[in-house]
């Protein structure tokens, strides 16, 4: 698949990629010092193209540029970020544990 656009929806606090009158997102809440991400949508007609990746890319991406720490409380978010060690320095101390990193 071609480069996927993500888009921060900050109305409805999701990350989100729109195709063929689809929509596959993540949910973020902001806290202070945090971004939770506590839910990912990947409808069938996305699965296998790369979308939630760069769902999660694109969460992983602001909490950094905005100095956030990650709460992946998604089961698809924290298996992600297991198999990106390069983003383990922004998950929360609070999630490093269970996570296992």
């Amino acid at each position: 698949m071609a480069e996927v656009d993500v888009v921060n929806n900050t109305e409805t606090s999701r990350f989100e990629v729109k195709l063929d009158g689809h929509t596959a997102f993540a949910e973020y809440r902001l806290k202070p010092g945090q971004i939770v991400l506590p839910h990912t949508v990947v409808p069938p007609e996305f699965e296998g193209k790369g979308v939630a990746s760069a769902l999660a890319r694109a969460a992983f991406g602001y909490a950094r540029e905005a100095g956030l720490k990650v709460v992946p409380t998604c089961p698809f978010m924290s298996a992600w970020v297991k198999k990106h060690p390069e983003q383990h320095d922004i998950v929360d101390p609070s999630c490093r544990e269970t996570l296992g990193i």
